[in-house]
């Protein structure tokens, strides 16, 4: 039987999650400005350690770097990213054009290989399909650069993560204190653990898959240059970008580059595919596991259902931060459910003579190693002050 005081507790919860959920894309902005302060923490630290600096000058050191790269950024790569995109995006319809041409030429010269019967079914609609798509596709994308420089609330946004993100950054210490505050005072040490390992593990989630992308934007701006498809240099940036979305950026990433490579011929748009399909192979059986040996391991299957959940009910943000998501989510269900209660509860048990099998799969190779005590200095520990 559940007493008076566990039943308000309940009630107290469950009204808690109803007002985040209506404030859940508020809750989300801190989530973000969150992960981008525990990785400029991680620099401010090394600054301390290093050149024995004071928290406050390191601080300040670390945002005059963000500065400094913001404003390299702005000036010298997006400038031609935006000037190159906009003409990838007049390039589109060419594409499409010509994959209706060949279509049409390959229904009215049939191959050999082709089977007979084949050119006899009408393709209904494939010359409006492409115009429809073609379409939308330039509305969506040709507005992409003035909703995001002209938008009053996506600039408030922005600004507020800015804010939020030099807030944490300043005291780090002081937050993580007043959310240990809505942990019962027994479990406060334990969810301090927890949480040094979730930020532990953001980490090298977000260093692994910065390296990642910068590998799949060097090798697809190499073999675009080789195989000659035109606009280079923005085919790789969206590469690189899209590969922070596990499963669906890869081939998110393909379809502009497939597309332009039509416009010239379609060998070579098939000559793209391949190399698109090659460097997603090296960069997941080569390069990622050699470069993230202390990665999260997250099952291919729970990463697509974790993304689909959070695109779902968060929107194009939620699907971007899908993997800091889950990263933080598998932390605490194996932390605190796993190891604190069931766990638990089987090792009480008098009927638990043998090991309960393991609930959830977990790469030992790969995972994050576990906080000793005397590591709390250490880099990549807890969003705290030296």
């Amino acid at each position: 039987m559940m007493k008076l005081s566990d039943w308000i507790s309940l009630i107290c919860f469950v009204i808690a999650l109803v007002i985040l959920w209506q404030f859940r894309q508020v809750v989300l902005l801190v989530f973000a400005a969150v992960v981008l302060a525990i990785a400029l923490n991680s620099f401010a630290r090394r600054l301390v350690r290093r050149l024995q600096l004071l928290r406050s000058r390191a601080v300040l050191l670390t945002m005059g770097a963000v500065i400094v790269v913001l404003g390299l950024f702005t000036v010298l790569v997006l400038p031609l990213f935006v000037g190159q995109f906009e003409q990838l995006l007049a390039l589109i319809p060419q594409g499409f054009n010509r994959l209706d041409v060949w279509a049409d030429d390959m229904l009215a010269n049939p191959p050999d290989w082709l089977p007979e019967g084949v050119t006899e079914v009408e393709i209904p609609g494939l010359s409006n399909l492409v115009e429809q798509f073609v379409t939308l596709s330039s509305q969506f994308f040709g507005n992409f650069f003035s909703f995001f420089s002209g938008s009053v609330i996506t600039l408030l946004q922005l600004l507020l993560l800015v804010v939020l993100t030099i807030m944490f950054l300043s005291d780090p210490q002081a937050y993580r204190n007043l959310l240990l505050r809505l942990f019962p005072s027994g479990y406060r040490r334990r969810a301090d653990a927890i949480l040094t390992k979730c930020e532990w593990s953001l980490l090298c989630w977000l260093g692994g898959v910065s390296i990642n992308s910068l590998f799949v934007a060097t090798l697809s701006f190499v073999g675009l240059i080789l195989l000659q498809v035109p606009y280079p240099f923005a085919n790789a940036m969206l590469a690189g970008l899209f590969n922070f979305i596990p499963n669906l950026g890869p081939a998110l990433s393909a379809i502009f580059p497939i597309i332009v490579a039509l416009s010239q011929s379609f060998g070579s748009a098939i000559a793209v595919l391949v190399l698109y399909v090659v460097i997603q192979n090296l960069e997941s059986y080569w390069f990622s596991p050699m470069m993230m040996q202390r990665r999260v391991a997250l099952l291919p299957a729970a990463t697509l259902i974790v993304q689909l959940f959070f695109a779902n009910f968060l929107g194009p943000a939620g699907l971007i931060l899908a993997l800091p998501l889950a990263v933080v989510c598998k932390t605490w269900i194996e932390e605190a459910w796993i190891v604190d209660v069931l766990e638990k509860k089987s090792a009480s048990s008098p009927l638990a003579t043998v090991d309960t099998p393991a609930l959830v799969e977990v790469n030992h190779s790969h995972d994050v190693e576990p906080i000793k005590e005397g590591d709390q200095g250490n880099e990549g520990t807890a969003l705290t002050d030296s």
